[in-house]
């Protein structure tokens, strides 16, 4: 089963008022103020699914901070699973800024159906992702619901581009660190968190975090999937794409030229998802 972890798709409506709604969300103005920026729909991602023969694709949210539009977006969302069973697999989005609040939506998607939380973006949401008190009720929700949580993650060092933000492998280590039980995904390879496991301490740290190959060739030279392999072990790799900001083939053709054995290739392209979210379970 192929699987691409990491999917951004829009309700018609966001795209037809894009302008507007620019103003309104810090993280949508943030990450889409250029026209350049692509949006898709539910229905073309799809498309490009069949098109690129993978099987399923989570949708993740982008880190809404305007509440009604973070609903809206989140019930999209949901009804994307029920119109493609099996082919979309949502993740809700929430601010923990939210406090009370970003519970209970999370509890509301879970009944709709939702198998993880995020994408957590903590600089335009404005919360501190290292303070216990301010993530503490949403990881704990998480934790008991057996949902991942999904972070946005950037790098100390590199090129600058919309969304790179301050959610750097120290600040990333001092969130997993505060909540070992917890399945974290760690977007963007971690912002090169997994370099460092090569640290013991680390190492031990990652034990329940993953991390997604999303964006990875506006980051990484293609070798980095070999890298990782050896750094954390490719039972902590997913395939994601960050659709429709790269296609599914440029992605997958790196996996393929990686060097990964057929085994290794299958855990990265598919079966971590699979194991991570009981995707057959909710299949059935």
């Amino acid at each position: 089963m192929l699987v691409d972890f990491h999917t951004h798709v829009f309700p018609p409506f966001l795209m037809e008022r894009r302008e507007e709604y620019l103003a309104r969300d810090a993280t949508f103005g943030e990450l889409y103020s250029s026209p350049k920026a692509r949006m898709a729909t539910a229905d073309e991602l799809v498309a490009a699914l069949d098109e690129a023969q993978v099987d399923a694709a989570i949708t993740v949210g982008i880190g809404w901070t305007d509440r009604e539009l973070a609903a809206r977006a989140n019930d999209y969302l949901l009804e994307g699973a029920i119109r493609f069973p099996g082919r979309l697999v949502p993740f809700c989005a929430v601010n923990p800024a939210w406090g009370e609040d970003a519970v209970r939506e999370l509890q509301r998607c879970v009944r709709g159906g939702a198998r993880g939380a995020g994408e957590l973006h903590p600089d335009s949401q404005g919360f501190d992702l290292t303070s216990a008190d301010a993530m503490s009720p949403l990881m704990e929700e998480a934790r008991k619901s057996g949902m991942p949580v999904m972070v946005h993650s950037s790098e100390p060092v590199g090129h600058l581009y919309p969304g790179k933000g301050r959610a750097t492998p120290e600040r990333l280590l001092r969130f997993i660190e505060r909540f070992p039980q917890n399945a974290i995904v760690c977007a963007h390879w971690g912002g090169g968190l997994p370099f460092y496991a090569l640290m013991p301490e680390v190492s031990a740290a990652l034990r329940n975090v993953y991390f997604d190959s999303a964006a990875s060739p506006f980051l990484y030279a293609p070798k980095v999937f070999r890298v990782a392999r050896e750094l954390v072990g490719t039972n902590r790799i997913l395939f994601g794409t960050d659709y429709p900001l790269i296609g599914h083939r440029r992605l997958i053709e790196q996996v393929r030229g990686a060097g990964l054995t057929p085994q290794e290739e299958a855990a990265v392209l598919g079966g971590n998802a699979v194991r991570l979210l009981r995707l057959e379970e909710a299949k059935r």
